[in-house]
């Protein structure tokens, strides 16, 4: 196991430094910051726009920028907002519970959905439940989550007026982006787990546990579900990771002060440390998830414990 841990751990470094790399030559593309804080300054020369970059210290060569990135990583320093002067790290501090909680509230969601959703498709396949089933999946999977969230807004905020449209004000405020996301989720992992219970009931221990009397519900909860439950993990470890980084536009449909929320304010300002900071922590939890999904196999399956 600490050979493992080793080996993930400089993996996770690598990526660190593949990512970081490449977003912060790309947002370098992207303009100038210069520019962004002298608009509304009224006439700019260009010694104004030199003192701008020489106090940003934009001025130093793109390497040597990289590296005293690289180097305030070993202590938490993402440097200071271009806007403000804010620490990143302290925005990043207020923006990150925001974004995990949303996550976690959607992809709860998805698993309490289309866990029995799928195990009945499974279970009634061919039969006019699975046909629904499948069908709805289909429509789930054809919705734009930014279309989801303006309806649901419509519905329950602007009509029925039972909870609020934006912002964080409590559970209630969870309810509506939790469920935009989740019910996305819900129609791909819907059909996994009718795939994944399909070939799993046909395996010939269900054929025996349902011999020795053990009830339906057992039968499928302990010991099939049980079972077909390597893919639903692995594939449930990459949404959440593409929650964390890919929530952008619910985030901006609800207001929600997370790091998607950041991250956009971010490349709109051309704020190079806001955005640096943000990709290097999205990144580090994404391997962080992964390496809890490997973990995760061998507590579902001891075969692959041993091995």
């Amino acid at each position: 196991m600490a050979g493992f841990l080793i080996k993930r751990f400089l993996q996770a470094i690598f990526v660190v430094l593949c990512v970081t790399l490449l977003v912060a030559y790309a947002i370098r593309l992207t303009g100038d910051p210069a520019l962004m804080l002298s608009q509304g300054a009224g006439s700019v020369t260009e010694a104004d726009l030199a003192r701008i970059r020489t106090g940003l210290g934009l001025d130093r060569p793109f390497y040597v920028q990289y590296l005293d990135f690289l180097l305030g990583l070993f202590t938490l320093d993402f440097g200071r907002s271009f806007l403000g002067g804010t620490p990143v790290r302290e925005l990043i501090g207020r923006a990150l519970p925001a974004t995990l909680a949303l996550a976690f509230a959607s992809l709860l969601v998805s698993i309490v959905i289309s866990i029995p959703l799928g195990i009945a498709s499974a279970t009634k396949r061919g039969r006019w439940p699975d046909q629904i089933i499948r069908v709805l999946s289909l429509i789930g999977l054809s919705f734009p989550n930014f279309w989801l969230a303006i309806m649901l807004v419509l519905v329950f905020s602007i009509t029925l007026q039972w909870l609020p449209p934006s912002g964080m004000e409590g559970w209630q405020s969870f309810l509506m982006p939790a469920l935009t996301m989740g019910i996305i989720l819900t129609a791909t992992n819907v059909r996994l787990v009718r795939t994944a219970m399909l070939e799993t009931l046909q395996q010939q221990y269900v054929t025996v546990a349902r011999a020795k009397g053990l009830s339906e519900t057992i039968v499928l909860y302990k010991h099939a579900l049980r079972n077909c439950a390597i893919p639903l993990i692995t594939y449930l470890g990459i949404q959440f990771g593409g929650l964390l980084g890919g929530i952008v536009v619910v985030e901006r449909v609800f207001n929600w002060p997370g790091l998607g929320t950041l991250a956009f304010q971010a490349v709109a300002d051309r704020d190079y440390p806001v955005l640096q900071g943000v990709i290097v922590v999205l990144s580090l939890l994404i391997v962080v998830v992964n390496l809890i999904v490997d973990i995760a196999y061998g507590l579902v399956d001891p075969r692959i414990r041993t091995e």
